[in-house]
């Protein structure tokens, strides 16, 4: 057993361990060295907050299976003082769409989803125009729709949840940077921080998102995880739209509601996503040229449209598979990396932190196995194939 953890990144990630940790083992003493408490660049705090179990994997539909029970619960999980966080989440569900072309993968998908538990309808075009009528179907062929178990929720309010929580059981918060960390031999020993101060560590996490590569390059590792901006535009609209769930376009685009309003985006183009574009900026091209025409074709009352605001967020994107890198590098005996989770990690941190801290306190995972996820297939340069990335 581990007496001293220090983890790098007090996002949902590093906070989510950093609570799985002491919840399960009072004695371990936590550390989480977080520069910026009030995480306005955080990932965890920009991103659109959803959590889904359609993908194509099984691993991680058993994440976001899991994922889905600690935000219904927590209330009771994450209770402080007789507090109990609210993370207002709302159950409006995931609609995946597909043309012909499509078709295929989503009922494979489907199946998958469906023999795992997950509560996943499949829907022709015409059950679909049945269910959204405001949806333009006529170049659809099916959609898959989450009955429950998947929706949006403040990520925000989870990161500050998890973090109140952590700190009750005992987890130490220090607001600074780290800048180096000593190695001795196949062992880190020691994290420095720009505070002057060190860390000794009997084992340290890197859990730094959109900043890991930095964090593992101090220890000599080449994490093929990089920081890529995802612009988000909040747009007000005439539509009604009844029971809008979080469409995903077969293009990539995507859509949900936020109040009386709409949260929209989608990815770049792979040759134009630069790595560590600044955040203060926003791709206005991208919802001009791609988004807005999009959405105007899926859902026609869109075609009026109004940008109330807009902002800037990483994704920790892993260019190997974009799936999460989870576990000890063979090369090192007490580093835990948890990167790379490329826009999933608010739905996978509750599992991640769980999963983390079993590996950590008894060696191996005892709940939910996250072995596919860890640095072989890395080096091996084996990527796992999700078919169903956002």
């Amino acid at each position: 057993m581990s007496s001293s953890v220090v983890i790098v990144g007090g996002g949902v990630i590093g906070s989510s361990v950093a609570y799985f940790l002491r919840a399960s083992d009072p004695t371990v003493q936590v550390t989480v060295i977080e520069r910026d408490p009030t995480y306005a660049r955080s990932s965890s705090a920009l991103s659109a907050a959803s959590i889904r179990q359609q993908f194509s994997t099984p691993l991680s539909v058993r994440m976001s299976l899991f994922g889905i029970d600690f935000l219904r619960s927590i209330g009771e999980r994450l209770e402080v003082n007789g507090e109990r966080p609210s993370i207002d989440l709302h159950e409006g569900g995931y609609l995946f769409l597909a043309t012909p072309a499509g078709a295929a993968t989503l009922r494979e998908n489907h199946a998958l989803q469906r023999e795992l538990g997950a509560d996943i309808s499949l829907l022709d075009a015409a059950q679909l125009h049945a269910r959204f009528p405001w949806l333009n179907t006529g170049d659809l062929a099916a959609g898959a729709f989450g009955e429950s178990g998947e929706g949006w929720f403040d990520g925000y309010g989870l990161v500050q949840a998890l973090r109140r929580k952590a700190q009750s059981l005992g987890a130490r918060y220090v607001t600074t940077e780290v800048v180096g960390i000593e190695r001795e031999g196949r062992r880190a020993s020691t994290v420095r921080a720009a505070n002057g101060e060190t860390y000794p560590c009997d084992v340290v996490v890197n859990a730094a998102g959109a900043w890991s590569r930095a964090i593992a390059a101090m220890l000599g590792i080449d994490i093929p995880v990089y920081a890529r901006r995802r612009s988000i535009f909040n747009v007000s609209s005439p539509a009604k739209l009844e029971r809008a769930p979080l469409l995903i376009d077969p293009t990539g685009v995507y859509f949900r509601p936020e109040g009386r309003t709409y949260i929209c985006g989608t990815s770049p183009s792979a040759d134009n996503d630069p790595d560590d574009l600044p955040l203060d900026e926003v791709d206005h091209a991208l919802f001009d040229d791609v988004i807005w025409p999009t959405l105007a074709h899926r859902v026609p009352e869109f075609e009026a449209l109004r940008v109330e605001r807009c902002w800037s967020g990483y994704y920790e994107y892993n260019v190997l598979d974009q799936n999460a890198i989870i576990g000890f590098h063979p090369g090192l005996e007490n580093c835990i990396f948890a990167n790379g989770f490329s826009g999933h990690g608010l739905q996978q941190g509750p599992a991640t932190g769980r999963g983390v801290s079993e590996l950590i306190l008894r060696g191996r995972y005892e709940t939910l196995d996250l072995s596919p996820l860890d640095w072989t297939r890395v080096l091996e340069g084996r990527p796992i194939i999700e078919k169903n990335v956002v």
